[in-house]
């Protein structure tokens, strides 16, 4: 499941959707900005700063200096911390920390504003220049679709740690869908242990309603129908699905709200092991 998208729409949604995650946290106080999230030690405000350390990075700058009034955090040791992309990520929010709210969004303000216009200053040559991204070696344009999925997810991390309701479908969230959607495949197999010859549905209701139709045969792959009856076909709304595969939620908090046509213990297995993004 591919979408390719030009330069422009791409920088597009991406600049819309830094402006919806500014529209979500302006309106907070202090406390607002603290509240915790779905992510293991990250509060709204360390969702902000993941996101102008991101930029900054791009933009070729540093980390602010260590705070020495502060305790020095070896964010190696942190458990959620797998990787060095998440040690970097890990270094930007903790030298962020001692900003307030207002000071945050500032710098988020201008980082935002500064990554847009080095953005359409580029030509189509450094756009398509092959760079390191979390998915391996792409063009720097595939590489702003993951950053775009990756600001989309935060979205919906401020949103559902506010309680608050945030537009789902539309072409943002088609576009991270599409990001999300070409790792399930993998991910019903690897974690969620399908046998070969599986036919698995899965059908999407929602704000990104869709069916994915999934077939383990060698190896996983979406079709577009099956030769016989699915093996399972498991029913839920979009904003669940996302949840689940990005690891925000379990299947267990939302028995009621999944349902399973088929093979039963198959499907339970599959929902219950279908995080992969985190």
């Amino acid at each position: 499941m591919n979408q390719t998208i030009d330069r422009t729409a791409q920088i597009g949604l991406l600049s819309q959707e830094w402006n919806t995650i500014e529209a979500l946290v302006a309106p907070l106080d202090e406390a607002g900005w603290r509240t915790p999230s779905a992510l293991p030690g990250w509060t709204v405000f360390d969702l902000v700063a993941h996101v102008v350390g991101a930029e900054s990075w791009l933009l070729g700058e540093q980390p602010p200096a260590h705070d020495p009034s502060r305790p020095k955090v070896d964010v190696r040791s942190l458990t959620h911390v797998r990787n060095d992309t998440a040690v970097a990520n890990e270094i930007w929010v903790d030298r962020l920390r001692p900003l307030s709210g207002a000071e945050l969004l500032e710098r988020y303000r201008d980082v935002t504003s500064r990554r847009c216009a080095a953005l359409r200053a580029m030509d189509d040559a450094t756009w398509a220049n092959v760079t390191m991204s979390p998915v391996g070696s792409v063009s720097y344009g595939r590489f702003m679709q993951v950053r775009f999925f990756d600001c989309w997810m935060h979205e919906l991390d401020i949103a559902d740690a506010l309680g608050v309701h945030v537009e789902e479908g539309g072409p943002r969230g088609e576009l991270a869908f599409t990001e999300l959607a070409g790792g399930v495949p993998r991910a019903v197999v690897k974690q969620g242990g399908a046998p070969q010859g599986a036919r698995i549905t899965f059908a999407l209701t929602g704000p990104l309603a869709k069916t994915l139709c999934i077939q383990v045969a060698g190896r996983a792959s979406y079709v577009d129908s099956f030769d016989s009856p699915a093996t399972v076909e498991i029913t839920m709304d979009s904003g669940l699905f996302v949840r689940l595969a990005s690891g925000r939620t379990t299947a267990a908090e939302h028995a009621d709200k999944i349902t399973v046509n088929g093979d039963a213990e198959l499907g339970r297995q599959l929902v219950g092991h279908l995080a992969f993004i985190m």
